[in-house]
């Protein structure tokens, strides 16, 4: 692969990560402020793969408890059941609502997933400054901020019959603990994929290493 042509840290400019604007910095100073809102300047974000391996750990240990606690809890007169995420994609596909029981499981278990593996692909990439396909990484660093949100679909869903349900006086769906490691999933790894830094995947094909 030919190498690229010099970039803009090689050529010292640097964008704030406050204001965005690109100003110069020495490479020999110890520390540089932007002069339009007064931010440190770096290079790269400091710290931005330690900091993504923090909230990357954290939601694959909470994503266990999100899919084996209760998601929902349904009660009336005449029975009450408790759902993970799992049980109530088979509950809906088993009563005919397939279309919703598909859109749920991909939205719930399936992207998420894909994002923790998505993310850990990443970094482990970065951190051996791999020259790998680094337009299809960028890529997908893009598809994973995309889809960070539509990953809270099962979160709308139990609200959604929250409210709907309440308005009947036989029965009652409320949200179960899984609701809340569940949550928490989705705000880390949309956390730890603001925590990366993308320009990381370009740096093995500079001559220059970025500080």
């Amino acid at each position: 692969m030919a190498e690229m042509k010099m970039s803009a840290a090689g050529q010292g400019l640097c964008s704030c990560h406050v204001c965005n604007l690109v100003s110069r910095r020495e490479r020999t100073s110890v520390s540089a402020h932007c002069p339009r809102c007064g931010a440190s300047l770096h290079y790269r974000k400091p710290g931005s793969v330690s900091r993504c391996w923090a909230l990357l750990i954290a939601a694959y240990i909470l994503y266990i408890p999100a899919n084996l606690l209760t998601m929902m809890e349904t009660g009336s007169l005449f029975n009450y059941r408790k759902d993970t995420i799992v049980s109530g994609v088979i509950e809906l596909w088993r009563t005919g609502s397939w279309m919703i029981s598909i859109i749920v499981f991909i939205a719930s278990v399936t992207i998420p997933l894909l994002k923790l593996i998505s993310l850990t692909l990443l970094l482990v990439s970065v951190q051996r400054r791999s020259r790998w396909h680094p337009r299809q990484r960028t890529r997908l660093y893009r598809m994973v901020e995309l889809v960070g949100r539509w990953s809270m679909l099962d979160i709308y869903v139990v609200t959604l019959l929250v409210a709907l349900v309440q308005f009947g006086t036989m029965a009652t769906v409320k949200a179960g603990p899984a609701a809340l490691a569940f949550g928490a999933v989705v705000v880390l790894t949309m956390f730890a994929s603001r925590q990366f830094d993308p320009r990381l995947i370009w740096d093995p094909l500079q001559k220059e290493r970025t500080l």
